[in-house]
């Protein structure tokens, strides 16, 4: 685990990270509407108590399993959640102020149940059995290393809006904010130089970025769009890589934005007005007939997952190009992005081509 920032334990900030895992677990709401919701609810914490309050709760989330079974039961109240809280910064620290919240907190036994759950790698990377047995068969020599970097924090990746500006200029004006960044790869991407609220940046309010993991934004690249063309993307979701698309077609040509949840398509449109893209039309999926035919003779098509078992992807090519639909198809790139790889999330591309016949 990355050793964070040394910060001065707060009974106010630990009450909100503690807050926002309860509504996560119990209220079954996303992590981040929560910690957006607990940093409106904080408006007068500075940069470093809301940077607490969200690094601590993605933390805690991200070993939930490795910190419950420290704990030794499953937290149910408040006082369970600063418990796991507590165990947190022990870890990391080797103490905790002498607080009430924390005096149940047997700091030599939450010592020895770390050492005995380091031993088995489910438990130490904090995911199920079942998902690391099924990895480790399907991924036998690089699981051990994969498992270790998927709990790694993630990167904030920048996607330059070339309908409004290009990579270039977006990084001097985002530095002239404060906003310290560098390119990545020959696209649109730029890695955040530390994490912070780039949301209240001018920049973002007026369209020129928006936040897409630097894997996703290969998807759009790999297909090449040109101005022009007929677009499909058959699962659109909140639209990062149909905006992405929409960029590429220089807003030319039709784009068509489909998925089985019309309320992803609503937020979609509201991106879409911002980052200026007006080729978008969204469509709601009701049945089968909806994707039934999206790719012409001599068309390409691409399958992207952000799965990085063979089952999710290589396997379904093979099983759709051996099926009588997908004879009329063939591979012409895939591409198998595993996080250690570059640093960025794990990804699978493949590029398909119809025949002409």
């Amino acid at each position: 685990m990355k050793e964070p920032e040394q910060i001065k334990l707060h009974p106010l900030l630990v009450r909100a990270v503690a807050q926002a895992l309860m509504a996560i677990f119990f209220e079954h709401r996303y992590a981040d509407k929560v910690i957006e919701q607990a940093l409106k609810s904080n408006p007068k914490a500075g940069s470093r108590d809301r940077a607490f309050i969200a690094e601590t709760t993605y933390e805690v989330l991200r070993y939930y399993r490795y910190y419950t079974e420290i704990l030794g039961k499953t937290p149910r109240f408040e006082t369970d959640f600063w418990q796991l809280i507590g165990i947190h910064f022990f870890l990391k620290s080797g103490k905790l102020p002498d607080w009430q919240e924390f005096k149940h907190l047997q700091l030599k036994e939450i010592t020895a149940r770390a050492e005995k759950a380091k031993t088995e790698r489910a438990l130490r990377e904090s995911i199920p059995e079942w998902l690391d047995e099924m990895a480790a068969q399907q991924l036998p020599e690089s699981w051990d290393k994969t498992l270790h970097w998927l709990n790694k924090p993630a990167q904030v990746v920048l996607r330059a809006n070339r309908l409004k500006t290009d990579r270039a200029a977006l990084q001097h004006t985002l530095l002239e904010e404060g906003i310290e960044t560098k390119p990545v790869g020959t696209g649109d991407a730029l890695v955040l130089a530390r994490r912070q609220n780039i949301f209240l940046s001018p920049c973002f309010k007026k369209g020129w970025f928006e936040v897409q993991d630097y894997s996703s934004q290969l998807v759009a690249s790999v297909l090449a769009p040109e101005p022009g063309m007929r677009v499909v993307d058959a699962c659109a979701g909140g639209g990062g890589k149909t905006l992405h698309l929409a960029a590429l077609l220089q807003n030319k040509g039709s784009l068509i934005a489909l998925d089985t949840f019309a309320w992803k398509l609503d937020e979609l449109r509201l991106r879409a007005r911002r980052a200026g893209a007006t080729n978008i039309e969204t469509r709601p999926i009701e049945s089968r007939k909806t994707i039934k035919s999206i790719t012409k003779p001599g068309g390409r098509m691409v399958y992207a997952t952000c799965s990085i078992l063979p089952a999710e992807n290589q396997d379904q090519i093979e099983t759709f190009l051996a099926s009588d639909p997908g004879k009329n198809f063939r591979l012409l790139e895939e591409r198998k992005i595993l996080p250690q790889d570059e640093g960025f999330d794990g990804f699978y591309i493949a590029l398909l081509e119809r025949g002409i016949k």
